[in-house]
Order: structure tokens, then sequence, then C-alpha cells
């Protein structure tokens, strides 16, 4: 069987609806994005289901096109994307994977996008003690080949409690951890772009893994779950 693609149709869509971005025309043209968007849930199945044979996903979610408007300049009501969520099993897993399709604009992202304060401040001691290891994952040059370096934002200065004079202050000043890879509309629509995807997603378990191993132990290497 051919693997899944996303096809032309659904940059098409995602254009056309860029320039009409109206409740009028999203209406008159509501059958096209649900064929589209069934074309998305199917390659976002098929990919879960590739992605199972080596990491346990809990939830696969293609998310809704419609904005929330209610705290945004932004009064537009459509996304111009679609965004799909691949959520790991809690709680020994933490972490997941994000796909974003967007004409000019899509990409694979992992990781720690919005940490809870308790979270931050776990990774933030376990990097303290010692961030050799997890240097160590994301330096490979394998690893930094495919997925460039850690991104995210991060304070102007040092963390309270922590020393600011740190060697790893650098990563102790992030408040995200984040890895992308970008990928161009022809990329995406190619054939082998689910595998490429899960390929990726291979390459970047170890940080994943680093991450859960670190979040459901204290710094004395005990469960806390």
């Amino acid at each position: 069987m051919a693997p899944p693609i996303i096809s032309k149709k659904v940059f098409s869509f995602l254009q056309q609806l860029e320039k009409n971005n109206h409740r009028e025309w999203f209406q008159e043209n509501k059958e096209q994005f649900i064929g589209v968007q069934a074309g998305v849930k199917s390659f976002a199945l098929s990919l879960s289901e590739l992605i199972e044979h080596h990491d346990s996903i809990e939830n696969t979610k293609v998310f809704r096109i419609y904005r929330d408007v209610r705290f945004s300049k932004n009064k537009t009501p459509y996304k111009t994307h679609f965004g799909i969520g691949f959520s790991r099993t809690k709680p020994a897993l933490r972490g997941g994977y994000y796909l974003h399709i967007s004409p000019g604009d899509s990409f694979l992202a992992c990781g720690f996008w919005n940490p809870n304060a308790s979270d931050l401040f776990r990774i933030r001691k376990e990097l303290e003690v010692s961030a050799s290891t997890f240097r160590e994952i994301i330096d490979t040059p394998s690893f930094k080949d495919m997925w460039g370096d850690l991104k995210g934002e991060e304070l102007k200065t040092c963390p309270k409690g922590f020393d600011k004079t740190h060697p790893d202050i650098d990563l102790l000043r992030k408040k995200q951890l984040i890895f992308t890879i970008s990928f161009s509309d022809n990329e995406v629509m190619n054939s082998a772009f689910e595998e490429n995807v899960n390929q990726a997603i291979i390459a970047v378990r170890p940080f994943v893994d680093f991450m859960s191993e670190t979040l459901t132990t204290n710094l004395n290497g005990e469960s806390v779950i």
C-alpha cells in the first residue's frame, strides 16, 4: 500500500483561506474543507501508527481550524494551517511531537513549549548538577545535523536561586526547550514525507527520553510516579 500523502489540495485550500479568511467564504467552501481535513486526519493516523512501532502515543489530535479570538487583536476566524499533535503516554513518558502544515511554513517540533513551574525547576536542577549527558545528546553530530540547535525563550538574567556564573547558565536560562525541523511544500507533498518525519522522531528520542527520566525522578534518581 502506498504511504499516505499531504496532497496539493491541502496547500491550495489554505492559500485560498488566507485570502478569504471570513465566515461567508468558509461556509461556501465547507465541503472542500471537510475533504482536505479528512486527508490530513488520515495522514495523522497513519503517522501515529508508524510512531507506535518505537514510541508510545496516548493521543493523536488534529487541532481545530477555528481560532480563539477572544483575547487576540487578530480577529480572523480561521487558522491558515493544520496542526497535528502527538502526545506521549503519561506519566512515564513526557513531551510530544507537533507537526505544522502551512504553505511556506511547515515544520516538525519536539520538546517542552510551556513547562509548568515545577517541571521547569526540576529540569534546571538536573542541569545545574550536571549538563554533560544533556549536551552530549544535543551536540551529537547526527542529532545536530537533523535537528539543529536548541530553541526557545529564555531569561535575560539568571533564574532565581541559581548561580549566574554557573558554566551551564545558557541552559539554565531557558524557559522553553524546543527543537524544530522545517520542510518545504514539495517535501511535505512527497511520498517519503511520512517516513522522513518518523525518522526525525526516532532521532530525537534520546532528548525526550532524557527529559522524561528527569521529570519522573528526583535528584537521587528515585521514581516520583
